[in-house]
């Protein structure tokens, strides 16, 4: 796991870890200058990892800790620099975060019923924290700064990789789209109003939630289960099931009917922890009937047509019509949800679509299709291939600013490295004995 790339994401998220600590038996586990790191805090962070399925190279609360060190000593480091953060900073940055959470949830007022305290007590809360999460960030830009590759270094570390290393890159594809939704009838709603109603009164009648969940509940993933999530915080939920999760008292309770983007549900609550519960849920998805479909996939063929004849451009058209908010603000670009870019490799793109799109020519406009969105949805589309590059085998080249990033990163890496060693060497650390046996990956932190 590398410090640099997982730095302040490791579950140092807003809103998240706060109160769960207080829920377990504190114990003080390791001491960095006059930083404590607690048994609590680790255990809050390495559940929330699981929660969102990360693979632990070594033992996950060994890495967490590991983490946790590296960012004390960077707090300390801060304060020995004088790094300045402005309240302003911290405010914009709260403001930012709280933004976020209030377009989720849709006002300031179904935030404050959400956390249960007013914007001013969460800003109060969680100021601190903000802080010292831009004072890490800010150190950990300064020291590795001045951290930079020339072209003849990057061409010496291309050089260094063995021939039989250096990767063969598959045909990547930058692509444009245009999406919309068949409707869902009022009268399909009031249908499955009705449905996830009669499992409701079933469970209340006596019947296992958990075996109506396998036989009847429209969500593949946890269905099988018995409609059992796993540990999740708020921000791994959608606002209102959050809500309805967060709100359940007592196992034998059974949530209202929720209403989300995914359809219709009801919740058990299985086990709470802190800020973290496990629930398990019947979901009843409404269907779109033919007549819904047709119309959407007329409805795009109107707009296809309009582009194709050149009467607006695919970029407007995109921003006009398209139903798919995050492509539609950005012309139509597709963002690739695995790596943040706008990039796709044939496997990371969807079946259909990679049919489709490996027919095409760069600037060519694609057919329309049916196909389901990460939400399991149905939905219609139609693309622009913008640009491909063939498959190849990597060369300096031709894929000069990859092999410079990985230079880069590398280089950074060892740079915190080698800072890492040289100053536990001058700093008090001190860990328990409870994780003694850790193999740190980073430095020798048990002296």
């Amino acid at each position: 796991m590398n410090i640099i790339k997982k730095s302040l994401l490791f579950g140092f998220v807003f809103i998240v870890g706060q109160g769960f600590s207080q829920q377990l038996i504190d114990q003080i586990v390791a001491v960095v200058g006059d930083e404590i790191i607690l048994e609590s805090e680790i255990e809050a962070q390495a559940i929330q990892l699981q929660s969102q399925g990360y693979m632990a190279d070594r033992d996950v609360n060994c890495e967490v800790l590991e983490e946790m060190l590296f960012q004390k000593l960077l707090l300390l480091q801060a304060q020995l620099d004088s790094v300045e953060i402005t309240s302003g900073e911290v405010d914009g940055e709260l403001s930012r975060r709280l933004s976020v959470f209030i377009n989720q949830l849709g006002s300031e007022q179904k935030l404050e019923e959400y956390y249960g305290k007013s914007i001013s007590e969460i800003k109060s809360e969680f100021r601190d924290m903000i802080r010292e999460q831009l004072l890490t960030q800010r150190m950990q830009q300064q020291l590795t700064s001045d951290v930079s590759m020339t072209p003849s270094e990057v061409k010496k570390f291309f050089n260094k990789i063995p021939v039989d290393s250096i990767p063969y890159l598959p045909a990547t594809y930058q692509i444009k789209q245009i999406a919309i939704y068949p409707k869902v009838s009022e009268e399909e709603r009031e249908r499955c109003k009705l449905v996830i109603n009669k499992y409701r009164d079933r469970v209340l009648n006596g019947d296992d939630f958990a075996t109506l969940a396998v036989l009847y509940s429209d969500d593949p993933g946890s269905s099988p289960a018995g409609g059992e999530l796993g540990f999740v915080s708020r921000t791994d939920l959608v606002p209102e099931f959050a809500a309805a999760a967060f709100n359940l008292k007592s196992t034998d309770d059974v949530s209202r009917v929720v209403e989300t983007e995914f359809g219709y549900h009801i919740l058990q609550l299985i086990e709470r922890r802190g800020n973290l519960v496990n629930v398990r849920h019947i979901l009843v998805t409404p269907r779109t009937g033919r007549s819904s479909e047709n119309e959407a996939k007329s409805d795009l063929e109107t707009v296809r047509e309009k582009v194709l004849a050149d009467s607006i451009s695919f970029e407007d058209a995109a921003a006009e019509y398209s139903e798919d908010e995050i492509s539609a603000n950005s012309g139509g670009t597709m963002q690739n949800m695995q790596t943040g870019k706008t990039w796709f490799t044939e496997d990371e793109l969807d079946p259909l679509a990679r049919d489709v799109l490996k027919q095409l020519k760069p600037s060519a406009i694609s057919k329309i299709v049916k196909t389901r969105d990460m939400r399991g949805k149905s939905v219609y589309k139609f693309f622009k291939l913008e640009r491909k590059i063939e498959a190849h085998k990597a060369n300096i080249k031709d894929d000069y600013q990859r092999f410079q990033e990985i230079a880069i990163a590398e280089k950074k890496q060892k740079s915190i490295q080698n800072w890492i060693e040289e100053t536990i060497e001058t700093t008090y650390v001190r860990i328990d004995s409870s994780y003694m046996n850790c193999q740190f990956e980073y430095a020798d932190w048990v002296k």
